[in-house]
């Protein structure tokens, strides 16, 4: 693949800047973007670092280069992979073993911040990752900023998430890549599944031919649930038998260089039930209507207004979780969600998962999901995997 689509060093110079642009507009003099192996999002999203055992983060002033954070471990492995010329070692991002390094010369915070600051007032700081930071970390950076008088640690989030909800040209190319590898992935899947696996001999199906095809990682930790328990939104798979009769979801999600995409689909093993048919078929209709109104101009609360009108037009109000869409990108699922309460304006190349899941009171559920970009007149389904009834029959 020499032609394999990727990120130009550029973009990610123009995305330093772009979250510098941000903290100006807030007054935000220093921010750390802080990751870690399972959220690498913030550190990736502006180095295409992402890290392992250790944690990371970059740290950028108002203006100038921003400085990549690693622990003690990576430099090798960084600077092969690091956009940010300057990479900086401190011991607060080392693994959660916590080893010591006696007599291996390492970094400050303190000295990072001073770098990125050049002398200007720092009255304000914040954290992109807030919710993730570590403990350890978190206490050297306050300890940090109290040395310049700065008290004040903000929720530095959409500092980084706000310039990445309409996706660049060259990133619509990478989720596209991811989307075709997906496709391959559970087109592979649905071949090979049989009565008598176990879940996770199914996941393993999936996630061999991610790698086949191209792919850097899994999207997310992929689960197949058969039969009773396909009621868990979020799960993992376990060593449970697929039987004859199950209903088995199936999810399957792609990692290329960065960018996560996600398929969701059910395999029915043997002859249907009439639930399992109705359900599928009304969870395919409201996928394309939820597609339909994907276009730039709109609104996100006429999307969910108009699938949850549907879903309880069809008596399926009361199998529902939570709204039709979750952003995507960096990330499986990323802000901003389309819910009930959504009041914000769809623009193109958004993009999103159309993420119909579905549960009854019998433990039994399923999620119908492909990866999306709003585009003009209506949504591009980038995965674009056939929606029929997959009915295995014994081999």
């Amino acid at each position: 693949m020499n032609n394999r689509p990727t990120i130009p060093d550029l973009e990610f110079r123009t995305r330093a800047s772009n979250v510098q642009k941000k903290m100006i507009e807030h007054d935000i003099d220093v921010l750390l973007a802080f990751a870690n192996e399972a959220e690498p999002q913030f550190v990736r999203y502006l180095s295409n670092y992402w890290p392992s055992f250790e944690t990371a983060a970059v740290v950028l002033g108002q203006e100038g280069p921003p400085i990549l954070i690693i622990g003690p471990e990576s430099l090798t492995y960084a600077s092969d992979r690091s956009k940010i010329a300057e990479i900086r070692r401190v011991q607060s991002f080392r693994e959660s073993s916590n080893p010591e390094y006696p007599g291996v010369t390492l970094d400050s915070l303190e000295d990072v911040i001073k770098d990125v600051i050049k002398n200007k007032p720092l009255k304000h700081a914040a954290i992109a990752g807030y919710n993730l930071v570590s403990h350890l970390v978190y206490e050297d950076f306050s300890s940090a900023l109290k040395r310049f008088d700065c008290h004040v640690i903000k929720n530095g989030d959409n500092l980084i998430m706000e310039p990445r909800m309409v996706k660049s040209e060259n990133e619509i190319h990478c989720m596209r890549e991811a989307s075709r590898i997906t496709r391959a992935a559970m087109d592979h899947v649905l071949r090979t599944i049989q009565v008598g696996m176990t879940e996770i001999q199914v996941r393993g199906i999936g996630v061999s031919k991610i790698f086949e095809m191209g792919g850097e990682n899994e999207a997310y930790p992929m689960w197949t649930l058969a039969g009773s328990g396909g009621d868990q939104a979020i799960s993992r798979a376990r060593h449970k038998i697929i039987q004859d009769g199950d209903l088995v979801h199936i999810g399957v999600g792609a990692r290329y260089e960065g960018y996560a995409s996600s398929i969701g689909r059910q395999a029915i093993m043997g002859s249907p039930k009439e639930w399992m048919i109705k359900a599928i078929g009304t969870a395919y209709e409201a996928h394309e209507l939820v597609l339909s109104r994907l276009y730039a101009g709109n609104n996100a609360r006429d999307v969910a207004d108009t699938y949850f009108t549907f879903m309880k037009k069809h008596n399926y109000e009361d199998w529902l979780l939570y709204g039709p869409c979750h952003a995507t990108g960096m990330m499986e699922g990323e802000p901003p969600w389309i819910e009930s309460n959504s009041d914000y304006e769809l623009k193109e190349n958004m993009t999103y998962c159309i993420d119909i899941f579905m549960q009854n009171s019998r433990g039994e559920g399923f999620r119908v999901e492909d990866s999306v970009r709003v585009g003009k007149i209506k949504g591009e389904n980038m995965t674009n995997f056939p929606k029929e009834l997959f009915i295995i029959n014994s081999r």
